[in-house]
């Protein structure tokens, strides 16, 4: 297991476009580490600099203790799996998952133990002498992933493995690739644009906008405390609903719909705007002490078999309610949702700085002796 450490790491290309602004990070020795963001965030960019595939324009990368910004790929003792796998077509399962060994100058002998290895682990062995045209999309991302854990590097890069899987395949293999992480022990450093693999896979997780980190943390701390409202409405699904509010002496408005009660002037009195948000799943159907009632007219209902999503409008904005269980429901049709006032979280309406966090949010429950 080793350390990967980011410093003051900026990339420019052309020394006028920059796509990293001042990285700071470090990745623990065991940790299966994600980098979450939207498509040119500057994700990959960051990636294929701690392979050593692009040159660092600033700033310093540690790999423990050694600086590798001009070590080659090759020195850095690392394995990469790419968003298309990088299969050779004309070599068999065995030959794809040995390619590297043979660099290395090793005996046959090891090379077929190491593969015998692998492909057992991954539930391979039937497959050794197939082609690449021959297996499944899943089959072949294993195959990917044998390739990269059989050289016994002590860190993996993955950029966007599953991309192009189906929905079920990708469910699959996410947890294959997390207990695989686990077994080996290996630093997984992995890169995605779904936040739900990043929030199901990660130990930590690092999500980058435009090319600067907006937040770093525990996937559901991140989630119940969301630094910024970029951060808010991108993680979660449905997202966090959010909108700028105007701040007045009676109450917070919506373009002018009244949401909730001032109950804060002194906290607010600098501010004659902010940005409002609440999660989905806190909009009930159920008056509840402190809950603000809110006439709504249904613009959208989504039946989802365990839970009921429904949507509708305020102000100019699209807002969505998780609601537990099925629900008969018809667009247009009008109803009361409630709004509690500890769910909201506040922003700055110009820094996106975090001046209030929700105080109802998820809690850990422990399960007893089964």
């Amino acid at each position: 297991m080793k350390q990967v450490s980011l410093n003051n790491v900026v990339k420019t290309y052309d020394k006028q476009t920059t796509v990293l602004h001042n990285i700071n990070v470090t990745i623990e020795a065991g940790e299966f580490f994600v980098l979450v963001g939207p498509s040119g965030c500057g994700k990959s960019t960051m990636l294929r600099m701690i392979a050593g595939l692009e040159d660092i324009t600033a700033g310093e990368m540690y790999i423990d203790e050694q600086v590798v910004n001009d070590l080659p790929p090759v020195k850095r003792e690392l394995s990469m799996v790419f968003q298309n796998y990088a299969l050779y077509p004309h070599l068999t399962v065995a030959q794809n998952i040995s390619f590297g060994l043979h660099a290395k100058k090793m005996s046959k002998a090891t090379i077929q133990q190491r593969v015998e290895d692998v492909a057992k682990t991954l539930q391979l062995t039937a497959y050794l002498t197939r082609k690449p045209r021959e297996l499944s999309g899943g089959q072949r991302q294993r195959v990917a992933l044998a390739r990269a854990i059989v050289s016994d590097a002590k860190i993996c890069l993955m950029d966007e493995p599953l991309s192009n899987l189906d929905a079920k395949l990708r469910t699959h293999m996410r947890a294959e690739i997390k207990q695989l992480q686990r077994k080996l022990g290996i630093t997984m450093i992995y890169v995605t644009h779904d936040q739900i693999e990043a929030m199901t896979m990660g130990d930590r997780i690092m999500i980058l906008h435009e090319g600067e980190i907006q937040q770093i943390g525990k996937p559901i701390d991140i989630y119940n405390y969301p630094a910024n409202p970029f951060v808010a409405t991108f993680i979660g699904s449905p997202p966090m609903n959010i909108a700028p509010a105007t701040i007045r002496a009676d109450g917070f408005f919506i373009d002018e719909q009244f949401i909730l009660p001032n109950e804060m002037n002194e906290r607010f009195t600098k501010h004659h705007t902010l940005v409002m948000g609440i999660r989905p799943e806190h909009i009930t159907h159920i008056k509840t002490k402190n809950a603000h009632p809110l006439p709504i007219t249904l613009r959208n209902i989504e039946l989802l078999g365990t839970e009921t999503i429904i949507s509708f409008a305020v102000g100019t904005h699209t807002w969505h309610a998780r609601m537990p269980g099925q629900w008969a429901l018809d667009v247009g049709q009008h109803l009361t949702v409630y709004l509690p006032s500890d769910a909201f979280y506040y922003y700055d309406a110009q820094t996106g700085e975090l001046l209030k966090k929700a105080t109802i949010v998820g809690h850990f429950e422990r399960l007893g002796d089964l």
